[in-house]
């Protein structure tokens, strides 16, 4: 689903403000209550992970990418490229970060909640983000190019019949001077609070909190976080 091919441009997004402001916010939560033994699921290239090694946390990451986990592996962090049906351990808390939710379609979403309530203890947390639909609408559709040394990258995102799709391409320098060209899409779907309410309940989980979250305007919110917990 074109997520080996995000990995290679996700370094020149320019999305550290928007990444650093959710991280800031999970790890308040996970340091206010005092929560240990977490894992991220859909961990990217580790940067919460990182967090939560600085912050002497237990913690596991899992992504369906190679090339994320790749990374990850490089700075020595505690991921696999795994699915989460895989995951045998039990933790005292889950995370879902950067529109982790909005990458599963409709159809598989209750499959995963479902997963994701397995791996977890009794009485203990499940917190993710996902966009609202302004944040589809007005933030996340659009064309943008970056043109660097050795790379150019197009990317062009649709947003339509609640679906976000996001073509890449890639043009890549090789040693002898030549480009090569990648070219993959991501298709990313709208999930309503209401939607995601009933779900949730029927898995299992307890909603604590949902969090209007304004990473672009103060007018819309472009994120919703929810804070649940495991009762069943």
């Amino acid at each position: 689903m074109g997520l080996d091919l995000y990995a290679k441009i996700e370094p020149y997004l320019d999305f550290e403000e928007e990444v650093y402001i959710l991280h800031k916010e999970f790890l308040r939560f996970v340091m206010t209550n005092d929560l240990n033994n977490i894992i991220d699921i859909g961990c990217g290239q580790g940067y919460f992970l990182e967090n939560l090694r600085i912050n002497k946390k237990k913690y596991f990451g899992i992504d369906l990418s190679a090339e994320q986990i790749k990374v990850c592996e490089a700075k020595g962090l505690n991921a696999k490229a795994i699915p989460l049906s895989d995951v045998k351990e039990k933790f005292d808390c889950a995370t879902a970060i950067f529109d982790v939710l909005n990458y599963i379609p409709k159809n598989d979403l209750k499959q995963f909640i479902k997963e994701t309530n397995l791996v977890l203890n009794q009485g203990t947390y499940f917190i993710f983000d996902v966009n609202s639909y302004f944040g589809f609408e007005e933030i996340a559709q659009g064309c943008i190019t970056i043109d660097i040394e050795d790379k150019f990258i197009a990317i062009d995102a649709n947003f339509e019949d609640e679906k976000l799709q996001t073509d890449i391409t890639l043009f890549e320098k090789q040693e002898n001077g030549m480009f090569s060209k990648e070219q993959d899409s991501i298709i990313q779907e709208y999930h309503s609070k209401d939607f995601l309410t009933k779900l949730l309940k029927e898995c299992g989980f307890e909603i604590v909190e949902i969090k209007e979250f304004n990473l672009h305007t103060d007018e819309h919110a472009d994120k919703l976080i929810f804070i649940c917990k495991k009762i069943a």
